[in-house]
C-alpha cells in the first residue's frame, strides 16, 4: 500500500448503502453523512441529493463523509450512510493534497463496487 491509502467497506441494506471510510495511524468514527436523493434545483430531470453531516469536534472528515454521500446517493438514486475516521500525525500540504486525490480515486472505486452490487441484486 502506498502513502496515506484510504480504505473502505459497503454494506448493501436493502436498496440502501452504508459505507465505511478509514486510514491513516488511527482510523476512527470522526463523521457520519447521510445523503437522499432529490430532482437537481436546477434541472428536475437529473438527480441530485442532499445531505446531513455529524462531526466529531476537532475533526475534519466532514467534507469527505458528505461528499461521498452525495455522489453516491446521486448517482444510485438512494440512500447512502457514510461513515469516515481517518488520521496521520503531522500532515503536511503535500500529504493533505495526496489523500484529497486519494479520495477522489476511492469514490470513484466505490461507484464501481456499488454499480456491480445492483447488478447482481437485480441478478444481471
Amino acid at each position: 500500500m502506498g502513502a496515506y491509502d484510504l480504505e473502505a467497506s459497503v454494506q448493501k441494506i436493502g436498496e440502501n448503502l452504508l459505507v465505511a471510510i478509514w486510514g491513516g495511524e488511527l482510523p476512527h468514527i470522526g463523521a457520519v453523512a447521510i445523503a437522499q436523493p432529490r430532482p437537481s434545483l436546477k434541472d428536475p430531470d437529473r438527480i441530485s441529493s442532499t445531505a446531513s453531516v455529524f462531526c466529531l469536534v476537532g475533526h475534519k472528515e466532514d467534507d469527505l463523509a458528505k461528499a461521498t454521500a452525495e455522489i453516491l446517493a446521486a448517482t444510485l438514486n438512494t440512500t447512502v450512510v457514510v461513515t469516515a475516521g481517518i488520521h496521520w500525525d503531522n500532515l503536511d500540504a503535500g500529504g493533505i493534497r495526496k489523500v484529497l486525490q486519494n479520495s477522489e480515486i476511492l469514490i470513484d472505486l466505490l461507484l464501481q463496487e456499488t454499480a456491480s452490487l445492483s447488478s447482481h441484486a437485480k441478478g444481471e
